[in-house]
């Protein structure tokens, strides 16, 4: 899979590629990344890639010829597994079932981060091929975003995490939060780890598992129960944990 991000701080960017799984990722050459500088392509003097707002307006504009020029250099032959994606907060909200589509359909997606007070329109309606948001939320520029979309696509292609299972079994992988986990000591302060998991018994340790994590998500995301698939025992985990809960 290859990441090429269109930033107007491509050192910020970097410093991304350089840490933690992204950066196995990239040495193990299971994922390339790469960030471009739109001013690069900007034909003013000083290297300006912004301007006033035509009709008037506070703030400056992002122009179109940068930008339409960036991805052009990182994507001259645009085939139907390469994906453009405007990050803007009229897209698409991004979640884990996108992460996966992103994945499972393209081999390259090229990623423009707007700044300033928006970007010229002519980028999201003939340059990219989809806009994405990350959150209902305001952010100074498509930088962060970029990186949540990369991160969360990376983690699916397989050999990038460590553990083979890891990305199965994330929050979200399916619409369900992840089950608790404990590590040493057994019992800090007081707080003790719950036994079923010291038993070294797998089937009891995974019907745990898959019963707190439903609980974990009835309590803080009730949402997502309207997206989950229940199997028979799912359905019964459901009715011991309401049960406990009137207790």
């Amino acid at each position: 899979m290859k990441f090429d991000i269109l930033s107007l701080f491509p050192d910020f960017i970097e410093a991304f590629f350089d840490h933690s799984i992204i950066k196995r990722a990239i040495e193990s050459g299971r994922v390339e990344m790469a960030v471009t500088d739109p001013r690069t392509f900007s034909k003013d003097k000083h290297h300006h890639v912004d301007d006033t707002i035509y009709g008037g307006g506070a703030g400056m504009l992002m122009q179109c010829g940068p930008l339409f020029d960036a991805v052009e250099s990182v994507l001259p032959e645009k085939g139907p597994r390469d994906r453009v994606i405007f990050l803007s907060p009229a897209g698409q909200t991004f979640t884990q079932d996108k992460a996966k589509q992103l994945y499972r359909d393209y081999d390259h997606l090229v990623l423009i981060c707007g700044h300033y007070e928006g970007v010229d329109h002519r980028v999201e309606e003939y340059l990219a091929d989809e806009l994405i948001s990350i959150g209902d939320y305001v952010l100074t520029g498509g930088e962060l975003g970029a990186m949540v979309i990369a991160d969360a696509v990376s983690r699916m292609i397989p050999g990038v995490l460590g553990d083979s299972g890891s990305a199965v079994t994330d929050s979200f992988y399916e619409p369900i939060l992840e089950y608790p986990q404990y590590t040493k000591p057994a019992d800090f302060r007081g707080m003790k780890v719950p036994e079923v998991l010291l038993s070294g018994h797998h089937a009891n340790i995974a019907r745990w598992r898959r019963k707190e994590a439903l609980r974990r998500t009835m309590k803080n995301r009730p949402d997502l129960m309207e997206k989950l698939t229940l199997s028979p025992e799912d359905k019964k985990l459901i009715r011991e944990i309401v049960q406990e809960e009137e207790v």
